[in-house]
């Protein structure tokens, strides 16, 4: 039967510019207990789509045609053309969804239990304090820790994936007919992940429940979803049974998509990228493509860290002695050689952010010594700092957040260049930020746009320039393509390859997708909890991990699964 089914919607946005349209003619249908996957990049109508299921649109959306007809056991309705009345009794009752981003959908000012008790009590006639006992059965139910600890905690209080599993039991609360999970592990580690996917995969079992997931990563897809829908500038491009859009894609969007996957097994091959199948050219030849991974000796240690670690206070009593502390980074040592690619991998929280910040000395390390080329840091004079910092730059994990969004491009890149007084005068300066674009392959009218003018991997690609203005020797990769689609992360690892390249550059690459760090780096160091857990070759980390902890990360990795 099916529970939902879209008919040739087609949806635009009234702009400054104009009329926009955003959805064309998307048709698809959803089967009752099956999990239908939708895929495909940032700006492809996902959840635009998901959105006009439970008519949640902004006030400047215009629906051109189509239908979307819900059945509800013996009733079939067009929630397009529902009143509000009737939508408020659907939504969260028969039709939920779980949002993308869990920390600006769960109310600040709000604990986790009294938000999920407001769902109950909306939707059910009972009293409070039945409302408060089923929460803590809903906490139990997804296998949240110290349920009524979480009931009374607020989401701050919580870690990544407990708040998307409180958004989950919220989700569930009134077990509903359909669940929208849109983009519901993005942002979490693979460990995490996998255990959302499971966990939806039982609630699913247990209480009959159809499932609408959106997801830019077939890997995630390939593990929840019984069907496939590919989303691709508003249109559906291809559809059908899960093992065949996997196995035998007929769209070149498809094909492209499947293909820019870092893969454990890719080794050296340059990446594919959408534009290689969109433009028509030969992937196979690219993917062909590789790029030389480094060879070290211990003549060439440009790096070494001595015992580092990094204590911050929590809580003080009334004198200002420090009576709670965190232990982010414990005595860890290791060494990085001049050319190569150090993975830096492990859960969030692990200490990995600040690990790299303490090495370019944006936080002061607690004890321990960092040693570049020779020198201890915690040595330097000012002036000899200001010198190391043009040499040793970070790449930051959010490039929404790290762009002054006030300020033009140009200005952003070339703010280094005056700070550290190089070049004669502002024509050089300004000649020296266009050769840099073009080096990163952007526009050279980008020099004058501002941010928000630019898509997410655009962005990350200024970030990028913005680093490598000053000729550095090393550079912090954290966390630089963990928010990008994977079409557009492809291009960026490939960026970052060939720039190591040309400039002779040492990368230390943060992040938590083990994929990614496993295709990008010579060595691995693994993080748990403050602490380093090993350090070996990339390849000896994956074929024989020393640790039942990486064991677990690698047993996490969203690899694409056919059955």
């Amino acid at each position: 039967m099916k529970v939902l089914e879209i008919n040739n919607l087609s949806l635009s946005f009234n702009t400054n510019q104009g009329s926009n349209c955003v959805l064309k003619d998307v048709s698809f249908f959803l089967e009752q207990g099956k999990t239908l996957g939708i895929v495909g990049e940032s700006g492809s109508g996902k959840s635009i789509t998901a959105l006009s299921i439970l008519k949640l649109l902004p006030k400047n959306a215009i629906l051109n045609s189509g239908e979307i007809l819900f059945n509800d056991g013996d009733t079939k309705v067009d929630l397009l053309t529902q009143e509000e009345k009737k939508l408020l009794e659907i939504r969260g009752n028969r039709i939920s969804m779980i949002f993308q981003e869990p920390m600006t959908s769960l109310n600040p000012s709000i604990k986790c239990g009294k938000q999920v008790e407001e769902i109950i009590l909306l939707h059910s006639k009972i009293d409070r304090r039945k409302a408060q006992s089923k929460v803590v059965d809903l906490f139990k139910e997804v296998q949240l820790p110290s349920p009524k600890r979480i009931y009374n905690s607020y989401p701050h209080e919580i870690s990544g994936g407990q708040k998307q599993r409180v958004m989950i039991a919220m989700a569930i609360a009134i077990k509903p007919a359909v669940l929208i999970a849109d983009e519901p592990t993005t942002a979490l580690d693979v460990t995490v992940q996998k255990t959302i996917i499971n966990l939806l995969k039982d609630i699913q079992k247990k209480y009959g429940i159809s499932i609408l997931f959106i997801s830019h990563d077939l890997g995630v897809i390939s593990q929840i979803a019984d069907d496939i829908v590919v989303m691709y500038k508003g249109e559906v491009v291809e559809s059908g049974e899960k093992n065949k859009v996997l196995l035998n894609p007929d769209h070149q969007y498809t094909k492209g998509l499947l293909s820019c996957r870092p893969s454990v097994g890719c080794g050296e091959n340059r990446l594919s990228t959408l534009s290689d199948y969109i433009e028509g050219k030969n992937p196979d030849k690219v993917h062909a493509n590789t790029f030389k991974k480094s060879t070290y000796n211990d003549e060439d240690i440009i790096l070494n860290i001595r015992s580092l670690s990094k204590d911050y206070v929590v809580k003080k009593n009334f004198l200002g002695r420090i009576i709670k502390s965190h232990l982010a980074v414990s005595k860890i040592s290791f060494q990085v050689y001049k050319g190569e690619t150090l993975g830096l991998v492990g859960e969030s929280g692990c200490g990995k952010t600040t690990l790299g910040r303490m090495i370019v000395q944006l936080i002061q390390a607690s004890s321990g010594s960092v040693e570049y080329k020779g020198e201890r840091l915690n040595l330097f004079s000012k002036s000899n700092l200001r010198d190391f910092r043009k040499k040793v730059q970070i790449i930051f994990q959010d490039p929404y957040s790290s762009l002054n969004p006030k300020k033009t491009v140009g200005d952003l890149i070339g703010e280094p260049l005056y700070v550290h007084n190089i070049g004669k005068n502002s024509t050089e300066r300004r000649q020296r930020v266009f050769e840099i674009l073009e080096k990163v392959r952007l526009e050279s009218s980008s020099f004058y746009k501002y941010p928000h003018e630019f898509s997410g991997g655009q962005r990350q690609r200024i970030v990028i320039a913005r680093a490598l203005i000053l000729n550095p020797e090393f550079i912090i990769c954290d966390e630089s393509v963990s928010a990008l689609d994977v079409s557009i992360q492809a291009e960026i690892l490939n960026l970052l390859n060939d720039l190591k390249e040309e400039f002779g550059l040492t990368y230390i690459f943060i992040s938590h997708d083990l994929s990614v760090v496993k295709y990008m780096s010579d060595r691995i160091l693994v993080m748990k909890d403050g602490e380093l857990v090993e350090i070996n070759k990339a390849d000896e980390i994956y074929n024989s991990p020393a640790s039942d902890y990486t064991k677990k990360l690698i047993e996490s990795i969203p690899e694409i699964t056919i059955n």
